[in-house]
């Protein structure tokens, strides 16, 4: 890894990655900024897809390394900065569920929500990535019942609540999972921590720059 710990961050406004731009302002990272038009269709042109070939964000370069997938990023992000306790280290106890959970979120939530906003049938559940629709939705409530803490791995506030609290806000606001008082709690949270309302307001400039 390098040991400059500045990065390059592809991000388009209005997009998934502005989970990404909430983590930078939590850890207060050192970035540059590479805005990506996608009314363009400039995430499909030869350079960008040099650092994602599947021309999406978010992605992040780091030295010689290009990380892309959003819970990577995360992932990658939070352990290059461990002074700001953001990813639980190896013996830590909540270490498993942090990684469990991570993952959880693209392998099964993602695919589960999108087949349900479609109207497709899912694939017959043991063939399915994600079982159903329903034991999707089943594990997230499960956890808020089992979870002490006001965040998603009980007290303290880690990038899996960047992750979960940015997609949690979208899927209960477009009515893809049911919204819960633990759930709407939950968001509540999220939206109000100074990170996430700066965030909010740069990637508003953004949006604008690319506008002119």
């Amino acid at each position: 890894m390098a040991t400059d710990r500045r990065i390059t961050f592809f991000h388009a406004p209005n997009t998934r990655s502005f989970g990404v731009l909430v983590l930078l302002e939590e850890l207060q990272a050192d970035y540059d900024l590479h805005l990506l038009r996608f009314a363009t269709g400039e995430q499909r042109g030869s350079d960008y897809l040099d650092v994602n070939p599947m021309g999406k964000v978010p992605a992040i370069r780091h030295g010689d390394s290009v990380i892309t997938e959003q819970a990577a990023v995360y992932m990658y992000l939070a352990e290059l900065y461990p002074e700001k306790h953001l990813a639980p280290p190896q013996g830590d106890a909540r270490r498993g569920a942090y990684l469990r959970w991570m993952v959880f979120y693209g392998s099964c939530v993602e695919p589960a929500v999108t087949d349900k906003s479609l109207g497709r049938e899912g694939a017959e559940r043991s063939r399915s990535p994600y079982g159903d629709y329903e034991s999707v939705v089943w594990t997230i409530d499960r956890h808020w019942a089992q979870n002490p803490g006001p965040w998603w791995l009980g007290a303290s506030f880690t990038a899996a609540d960047v992750l979960w609290g940015n997609a949690m806000y979208y899927l209960t606001h477009f009515k893809l999972i049911p919204q819960t008082p633990a759930i709407a709690a939950y968001v509540a949270r999220f939206r109000e921590r100074d990170a996430v309302v700066r965030a909010q307001e740069q990637d508003a400039e953004f949006a604008r720059r690319l506008a002119v």
